[in-house]
């Protein structure tokens, strides 16, 4: 139950108050507004245009909205997706008119968690960014292409911003420790340096995350012969169990699962078996590793070496078996084998003409001497006729036969190659295809 009477009504936290009021004191972002970027010009000169910010928690997609609108001398107004509907959007419109008719000034609308609108409520700012009466800032975690319609999208610009380096972080949690007016220098609070960069490493670029930690940290010092210290014991109690950036099913799933697979398909277990451990720091079910895994080994190893596709799912049946953690080692020793081991694509490259094919067919007869005789009647129709055994033939192999539909030809699928057992491959079907020539 909420005891109103400690309720304090100007209370703003940490990260709020911190919020820098200038271009030179915000944190991070070189790429986007370092020293004549065409953003940092646009903002400096007060030059707005319609935009998405696209990236991380924590990243500064909020304050850079906010200093934009100061350098333009902008009206302010946000919305949050998640909260808000077509009349809100409605009711902001309505102030961003009445705004600039008294003032002549534009209005900036932020909207937070922007890909949480459907395509309706997307839709509703499109003519108002078009005439003019406002300019739209989207902030997003998922990535614009998936989440926004085209037709917005094509009225923005997208920056992406990116996780904050733990130099910076270190440098702004020392700002908030030394800032008299808006941060926590007033409580004489003493933290060594060294667990301030233990706030921002635990942080993982998450600056907001960092504030509320020193805040919270600062909140619970001891007193320690009169003077107020936070001590590493807790740190570690405030920063327990903080999950990495993970986000299952988002962008950072996708392109961690992304990295693991090219690092195994570029032959470099180390740096394989590091983003599979990212994943399982951050939270991912280790079976979803194991199948990711399965899939690797028919892809990129194939028949160069076949036991990479055994070894895979003797792992992927160990985890079941056992569980965490111990069940995890076996996929990490199925991750670094497939990494070390020949490489090749002929079978996944092979699956897929093939399966082009098959849909390009569609219903092409088998051929007569291919087909299945179980009974008379298709005997009598000529089902199996000239069908030539391969066990009667020569090395078990009848020279020269068909099985493709025969208005396909012959077709070359799998075409191995010169690594791993795939060279012993190659050299055996040149020698089966020299027999078929004669």
């Amino acid at each position: 139950m909420i005891d109103d009477n400690n309720f304090d009504p100007q209370y703003r936290p940490l990260a709020d108050r911190m919020r820098p009021a200038k271009l030179e004191n915000y944190l991070g972002q070189k790429h986007i507004l370092g020293e004549n970027k065409p953003l940092t010009r646009a903002i400096q000169n007060g030059k707005l245009h319609s935009m998405i910010f696209w990236g991380p928690p924590g990243t500064g997609k909020t304050t850079l909205a906010r200093l934009i609108a100061n350098y333009s001398q902008a009206q302010f107004l946000s919305l949050s997706a998640v909260l808000s509907g077509v009349k809100d959007i409605r009711a902001a419109i309505d102030k961003a008119r009445q705004f600039y008719e008294i003032y002549s000034k534009p209005t900036i609308l932020f909207v937070d968690e922007v890909h949480r609108f459907n395509k309706s409520q997307q839709d509703a700012f499109l003519p108002f960014i078009e005439d003019g009466t406002i300019y739209f800032i989207g902030a997003t975690t998922e990535n614009p292409s998936f989440e926004l319609n085209n037709a917005l999208l094509s009225r923005c610009k997208t920056y992406v911003l990116k996780s904050i380096d733990a130099e910076d972080i270190v440098l702004m949690l020392t700002q908030a420790l030394t800032d008299s007016e808006h941060g926590l220098a007033s409580l004489g609070v003493s933290i060594a340096p060294e667990l301030v960069a233990m706030i921002a490493r635990v942080a993982d670029g998450d600056a907001r995350r960092a504030l509320n930690f020193l805040e919270i940290a600062t909140e619970l010092a001891e007193d320690v012969d009169g003077e107020l210290i936070v001590t590493k014991d807790i740190i570690e109690n405030v920063t327990a169990q903080t999950l990495r950036r993970f986000d299952k099913g988002g962008d950072y799933f996708y392109d961690q699962i992304s990295a693991l697979h090219k690092s195994v398909r570029g032959s470099n277990p180390d740096a394989a078996l590091y983003w599979m451990c990212r994943m399982i720091d951050g939270g991912c079910d280790p079976v979803y590793i194991a199948r990711r895994v399965v899939r690797i080994a028919s892809e990129d190893i194939g028949n160069a070496d076949p036991r990479g596709l055994q070894l895979a799912l003797n792992a992927w049946e160990t985890y079941e078996r056992v569980g965490s953690p111990e069940g995890e080692l076996a996929i990490g020793q199925a991750v670094i084998y497939l990494a070390c081991a020949p490489k090749s694509n002929a079978a996944y490259m092979a699956f897929r003409t093939a399966m082009q094919d098959a849909k390009q067919t569609g219903s092409a007869e088998v051929p007569m001497h291919i087909r299945n005789a179980p009974t008379a009647l298709m005997k009598n129709l000529g089902h199996g006729d000239n069908y030539r055994y391969a066990h009667d033939e020569q090395n078990a192999y009848a020279a020269g036969e068909t099985y493709f539909p025969e208005d396909m030809g012959e077709k070359i699928y799998y075409q191995p190659v010169d690594r791993g057992l795939e060279i012993k491959i190659q050299e055996k079907l040149q020698r089966l295809r020299q027999l078929n020539k004669k």
